[in-house]
């Protein structure tokens, strides 16, 4: 068997590390040609001694760096697993030469998926989605076609608020919002679970990924996080895909993409969903998110309607709209209203990298202005 080459942009970060343990699992299938961190050059050092054959890089040798990683190591497949905007032009210039591209770089996709889309499909690259709701869709729908495909269902943990109206939200406390009933994140993505605008911007990638409108792009609240997503077909049929809460299973199928690997005994995946003997069975529940107390989510359906930079205006107001709350400058009511007045003051109809940037840029300026103005009315009425 041919080893596949793997560049991973990323790799001290967490999928960047466990998609490492997923290759040093299975030599005889992978081999690491590149390696591309910022600025945790102690744990590069580590993973370099053990893949020696690897070119590396780190945050000290800027976007060059990542796009030698990306475009000169002779990689199968490369991982993105960077955060930001950082290995746009990096990822881009894989796809452009064809190189099949593990995606999982939320902002990327948000921002620019449309883009990376159509520049994969004049390449004929492989974009192979990592995250594990978007990996869920991409294995169900294997072997049918676009028009057979009547909606995607997205499923949300509901996070620490599910319960709670709108009002009694509006004045949460930062711990309140990290109290996260199943997953252990770090501070922003357990922020945006509370919001559920973590779910909005899935939202956002499912449909710029599979080419499926917002309005076809459904979430339901499944709090045992077991079913991670699931095709909805014409004919009324639905396939759903289950497995334990680990991203080594969505990494390791990217990875090894159109194959699977032999990794795990099945009684293992049984009892991960439920089928272990003498355990409690597991309930399969699901119900519809109200947009009126998460509004957040709704911003993200709105970000699909308007198109062009819209999705990357909300990505970019809400990541300083949640830094702004964890700094106590904003109630966590008023992260929707940052990212909806960002949303209304930025030009959004263009679409190409360099606008991308640009509303991005734009969009941090209204939110920090929104964010100047809350503290200033604070002060004037203290």
């Amino acid at each position: 068997m041919t080893r596949k080459r793997v560049a991973v942009l990323g790799s001290t970060g967490s999928i960047g590390r466990q998609a490492l343990d997923v290759i040093e699992r299975h030599p005889e299938r992978f081999e690491v040609v590149g390696l591309a961190a910022g600025r945790n050059v102690v744990l590069l050092g580590e993973q370099a001694a053990r893949h020696r054959q690897a070119v590396v890089t780190s945050a000290e040798d800027g976007p060059a760096g990542l796009m030698r990683v990306a475009t000169q190591t002779g990689a199968d497949v490369v991982l993105a697993a960077t955060d930001g905007a950082v290995a746009f032009e990096a990822v881009f210039a894989a796809v452009d030469r064809g190189t099949d591209v593990a995606l999982a770089n939320k902002e990327l996709i948000v921002a620019a998926g449309r883009l990376l889309v159509e520049h994969a499909a004049r390449s004929g690259a492989r974009l192979l989605p990592v995250d594990s709701e978007h990996s869920a869709i991409f294995q169900c729908l294997q072997g049918s076609t676009r028009d057979q495909v009547a909606a995607i269902v997205l499923t949300a943990s509901g996070g620490p608020f599910w319960t709670r109206t709108r009002e009694e939200m509006a004045d949460a406390t930062v711990a309140d919002a990290l109290a996260h009933p199943t997953w252990s994140m770090g501070v922003k993505n357990t922020i945006d679970s509370a919001t559920m605008m973590n779910k909005g911007l899935e939202v956002i990638e499912a449909a710029q990924l599979f080419g499926i409108p917002g309005e076809r792009v459904q979430v339901l609240v499944h709090r045992t996080s077991v079913a991670h997503g699931f095709v909805v077909f014409t004919d009324g049929n639905v396939l759903g895909q289950l497995a334990a809460p680990d991203m080594r299973l969505p990494i390791g199928y990217a990875l090894a993409y159109p194959d699977r690997l032999a990794d795990r005994p099945f009684e293992d995946a049984l009892a991960a969903i439920g089928g272990e003997r003498g355990a409690p069975g597991t309930t399969l529940a699901f119900e519809r998110p109200d947009l009126e107390r998460f509004p957040s989510l709704a911003l993200a359906y709105e970000a699909l309607r308007r198109g062009g930079t819209a999705p990357a205006v909300v990505s970019a107001a809400n990541e300083v709209a949640v830094a702004a709350f964890v700094a106590g400058a904003l109630r966590f009511g008023e992260i929707a209203p940052c990212i909806e007045t960002a949303l209304g003051r930025v030009d959004t109809r263009d679409l190409s990298l360099e606008a991308v940037r640009a509303a991005d840029r734009s969009a941090r300026e209204a939110a920090r202005a929104f964010v100047d103005a809350r503290a200033a009315r604070s002060v004037r009425s203290s």
